[in-house]
């Protein structure tokens, strides 16, 4: 056997005898050389390098902030999920878990992600969802004039979602005659909520490619949605959490601060 072939072989779990490899069919008579070669799990070559901001961060949970242009999840290389345990601690508790996203935000979006460091974590901050005891809050720029502030009911995919919002700011824009900034509130997690309930009332959020009016979508600069908050009461402590995420660049030049 070569030594390139006994190399190739040495590579697979495989059992040799007398450095070839063995078979249901190899007789043992005595004296032979055998050997068992065990194979440990190969670690990918190739890993994720993505630095996360931290916003909050304790033994039961961390909020980070998430850029633009990347999946929360998923089968992708490139995920918020796969880039969590190189930026958070490990938690010392007992049902310490790798650390798991426990809602979404669209590719396109950015801000506050909250994620879970425990297996209780896991199941108590998504019975906070379900109970609607985290309230969050997202900024959009918005196309159109717009009502000073409203309650958008319509249904999404057959399901009850509901968005409060109100207007903060107007400018002239003389390609989309105004724009707007909006603070809103969804009140329901549907997909895609915000968005599809801004477009169905003629409002469409700067950017959007996927709800926009073609015409009017602006190609380059990103979505204009960002969560900015949340607040909620820590399930293990009892504290109010209320954590905020600065709004993005993009949104301080069309608005700056007064």
């Amino acid at each position: 056997m070569t030594k390139s072939a006994l190399k190739k072989a040495l590579k697979k779990r495989c059992v040799t005898v007398n450095n070839q490899i063995a078979s249901t069919a190899t007789f043992i008579y005595g004296g032979e050389t055998i050997a068992y070669t065990r194979i440990h799990p190969i670690k990918s070559k190739k890993e994720l390098v993505l630095p996360l901001k931290i916003l909050y961060e304790d033994d039961y949970l961390a909020m980070i902030h998430k850029p633009a242009g990347i999946l929360v999840s998923g089968n992708s290389f490139k995920t918020i999920a796969r880039a969590l345990p190189q930026n958070l601690k490990k938690s010392p508790l007992a049902d310490g878990t790798e650390p798991q996203p426990v809602h979404r935000l669209d590719y396109p979006t950015t801000g506050i992600l909250l994620v879970a460091k425990t297996q209780t974590s896991i199941r108590l901050l998504n019975k906070l969802f379900e109970n609607k005891g985290i309230y969050k809050t997202y900024y959009a720029v918005t196309i159109g004039q717009m009502e000073k502030e409203g309650i958008l009911t319509a249904d999404i995919d057959g399901k009850t979602a509901v968005s409060g919002f109100s207007l903060q700011r107007t400018v002239a824009s003389e390609r989309f005659k105004a724009l707007n900034l909006i603070r809103l509130h969804p009140q329901t997690g549907r997909r895609h909520q915000l968005r599809k309930h801004l477009y169905a009332i003629g409002n469409p959020i700067l950017g959007d490619q996927e709800y926009g009016i073609e015409a009017m979508v602006l190609k380059g600069k990103g979505l204009y949605l960002h969560a900015y908050s949340l607040q909620f009461t820590h399930p293990f402590t009892g504290k109010k959490i209320h954590v905020e995420a600065e709004l993005p660049t993009r949104f301080t030049k069309l608005f700056p601060p007064l």
